[in-house]
């Protein structure tokens, strides 16, 4: 890692911004734009922030603001190669990496509630109040950080106190001295990969189980949360690929660092914003309650009383 005397100077690269640069700041100003509504409309309505449900929604939104700026952030700061001093990295790299793992365990809470509510509903209000939705999110957070300790402990004890005062461009290769190091963050996230994975296949078998003996409104309600399920499994299989991508850059990038860059393009727009932009869609356009609210601060539409009874 050199110095870069640039820094001091205010200069920057001066790499010009490409169709990609600009295909990515739109994409991320306009979800962050969908996602700030969707939270100003939670925080609305009372059914909404005393409900389980739409509780780990704002939560799966708000960590997928935060990780699409974080990352952005550092997406810029990578092309066009602006190095900032060591000592700021570990706070990108604890914002990036917590937020990494808080969307796929919020979704698979989500998944969690969809089977208490379908399969067993008449323990439904016990088990998933507001408190207990404080705590999951609470808890959600703390499984998060999990693998960003083991990494930074790995690190701060590898580096000395000169590596601080150093430049560098910030990623998460920075964090990773040594090749074990890299395997034992592959190893947990494949462990927290695995275990998604059999949560979510349970409710998914189990809402199924019901699907099957259920009639009428009932019929069509434990479908509609099959699917919601389903449309989770798809959310998760991306954000968790994400969590390997990595590894795969990282191969790459011994071969060839042109293939390098176009990966770790394509690996960005799909395993990191693609995911962001199912949440809205699952929640913000699927859900009626939400899809009501949201044509009502939009557009000024009468607020239905149908609201006041969320569908599952």
């Amino acid at each position: 890692m050199t110095n870069n005397s640039s820094v001091y100077a205010g200069k920057s690269s001066g790499r010009l911004i490409n169709d990609r640069v600009i295909f990515v700041q739109v994409l991320v100003a306009v979800l962050l734009c969908i996602n700030i509504t969707l939270i100003v409309i939670f925080f609305m309505k009372e059914i909404f922030y005393t409900n389980m449900r739409y509780i780990l929604f704002a939560n799966a939104l708000f960590s997928d603001c935060i990780n699409l700026i974080i990352t952005n952030v550092l997406l810029i700061l990578s092309y066009f190669t602006v190095p900032i001093q060591s000592w700021s990295c570990p706070f990108f790299f604890i914002l990036s990496s917590l937020y990494n793992y808080v969307t796929p365990i919020t979704l698979t809470a989500m998944s969690l509630e969809r089977y208490v509510a379908i399969c067993m509903p008449l323990h439904h209000a016990e088990l998933c109040t507001t408190g207990r939705a404080l705590q999951g999110i609470l808890i959600i957070h703390s499984l998060s950080i999990i693998p960003c300790i083991v990494v930074l402990m790995h690190f701060f004890s590898s580096v000395t106190v000169g590596f601080f005062k150093q430049y560098a461009i910030c990623s998460v290769e920075l964090f990773i001295l040594q090749r074990w190091q890299g395997h034992v963050r592959s190893a947990i996230s494949q462990f927290y990969f695995l275990i998604m994975c059999i949560l979510i296949a349970f409710s998914y078998v189990q809402i199924m189980k019901v699907a099957k003996a259920a009639s009428g409104e009932n019929k069509e309600s434990t479908r509609k949360g099959l699917r919601t399920v389903i449309l989770h499994a798809f959310q998760l299989l991306l954000c968790l690929i994400q969590l390997w991508t990595p590894f795969i850059e990282a191969a790459v990038l011994q071969i060839n660092f042109r293939l390098f860059i176009n990966v770790r393009y394509f690996n960005y727009i799909l395993f990191n914003l693609a995911p962001r932009c199912l949440s809205p869609l699952i929640y913000g356009l699927r859900d009626e309650a939400f899809l009501l609210a949201l044509k009502h601060w939009v557009f000024c539409c009468p607020f239905k009383n149908g609201m006041a009874r969320p569908g599952k």
